[in-house]
């Protein structure tokens, strides 16, 4: 077994050439371009990805190679997962040559052999340079090809950056190097993913609203936060995708996510020092900025330098939890207290901000000028009532993004109904957790 980590970016075509001649800068050792195909195996009920497991055949040249990947993590584009490896005399697929210990425990292993069939291909071109970074050695793959289920298919050209030797860092450190060049952006997606939805009809996929932020009991303050920022990329880049596929609606909840992103800075700014996030925030201002436009194109930013460089800074900010560098021991003590406790004290703030915005409101001008506030609290409710039972919560809720409605569509009749009902509801943080 070995642990996969690499970094995983969507590339435009003109960016092929813009890699190669960034990849020069360094020490390096280049592969010519060789024909790639793998096929993906899925049982009918797709045991496999409830297993959170994914299993191919790669051939290449006259050789062949199974693979299994296990469960692991994603942060961005940033892939971590085990993986096995086992060659192969021809391109036969036989699940009893992995190592027994990798499957869930009781697994018929003939039974599963049986029910395995070929779901989705890609065939592909692939380049590689293995670069000399700092103290690490980074295999970089430039795939330009297809995947395809059926009679579906879609193109596919990713820039892999595998870690082959070193230290994560160096990797995110080499990554953001190449985030100068035009035409990338982070691949959350991997192949399979890609794979699965093209075998399941490539249906669009829906809008998904910032939803209550669920952690485990007795999570501690700084797994909250973590949660929080991983929620917030999560929905950036599920709803990234979406709009670049051409759901206009997608873009609000990118927005959203980038103010998810906000709360998330704002809730914990007396724990980490504003100086701590100070570079990530000033690129979130100018993406912000740059989505302010009537219509702004969704391909020319996706793939933008600025848009890659800020989910990068985000992506690295998580997985190296780059804030711990400014943590003094006070600060630490209390990231790691109650995340339960800092929820509550933090919620009866927010209902108390909210009582005092909307306490005497006279007409429809003052609630347009308190709609930016109303919108930014509610988004800071879902990052903390996750401990609380969600109809409760959501029930909360709904009263006051009622209220919000009702300002952004200017219904005039119904503002004072709605605020004085949204004042009235008692305090679901009081009357214990799940």
């Amino acid at each position: 077994m070995t642990i996969e980590i690499e970094l995983k970016f969507i590339a435009a075509p003109e960016a092929a050439a813009k890699i190669a001649n960034k990849l020069n800068a360094w020490p390096l050792q280049y592969t010519a371009g060789q024909s790639l195909t793998n096929i993906y195996y899925e049982t009918a009920d797709s045991q496999l990805r409830r297993w959170d497991m994914g299993l191919r055949i790669r051939g290449f040249g006259d050789r062949y190679e199974m693979t299994l990947k296990t469960a692991g993590q994603t942060i961005g584009g940033l892939h971590q997962r085990p993986e096995y490896n086992v060659a192969l005399e021809k391109p036969e697929l036989d699940i009893q040559q992995l190592p027994a210990e990798v499957w869930p425990a009781g697994t018929d292993l003939a039974m599963l052999q049986q029910q395995l069939n070929a779901l989705f291909s890609t065939h592909f071109v692939r380049e590689k340079w293995v670069v000399t970074y700092l103290q690490s050695e980074i295999e970089v793959a430039y795939d330009c090809g297809d995947i395809s289920s059926g009679d579906l298919s879609e193109p596919l050209r990713e820039v892999e950056l595998e870690l082959k030797s070193g230290q994560r860092d160096d990797l995110l450190a080499f990554a953001a190097e190449l985030a100068t060049i035009e035409g990338l952006r982070l691949g959350s997606l991997s192949k399979a993913a890609r794979g699965y939805a093209l075998a399941q009809g490539n249906q669009p996929r829906p809008l998904r609203p910032v939803p209550l932020l669920k952690v485990k009991p007795k999570a501690t303050v700084e797994e909250g936060m973590r949660a929080a920022f991983l929620l917030a990329l999560s929905q950036w880049q599920y709803h990234e995708e979406l709009w670049l596929r051409g759901n206009t609606g997608a873009l609000n909840e990118v927005k959203d996510a980038l103010e998810v992103l906000r709360q998330t800075f704002s809730l914990y700014g007396a724990l980490v020092p504003r100086k701590a996030s100070s570079e990530l925030r000033q690129k979130l201002t100018l993406l912000e900025e740059a989505l302010l436009d009537e219509a702004p194109d969704a391909q020319k930013i996706c793939f933008s330098p600025l848009w890659l460089e800020t989910q990068l800074a985000l992506t690295n900010w998580i997985a190296t939890e780059r804030w711990r560098q400014f943590v003094d021991q006070k600060a630490d003590a209390k990231l790691q207290g109650s995340f339960k406790r800092f929820s509550d004290i933090m919620l009866g703030r927010i209902a108390a901000d909210l009582k005092e915005t909307f306490a005497h409101l006279n007409h429809s001008g003052e609630y347009q000028d308190k709609l930016t506030r109303l919108h930014r609290q509610v988004l800071a409710v879902h990052l903390l009532a996750g401990a609380y039972d969600a109809a409760t919560v959501n029930g909360w809720l709904l009263v006051w993004k009622q209220l919000r409605e009702a300002i952004v569509e200017h219904q005039e009749v119904w503002l004072d109904a709605h605020r004085q009902q949204a004042l009235k509801q008692p305090a679901f943080w009081k009357n214990g957790s799940l």
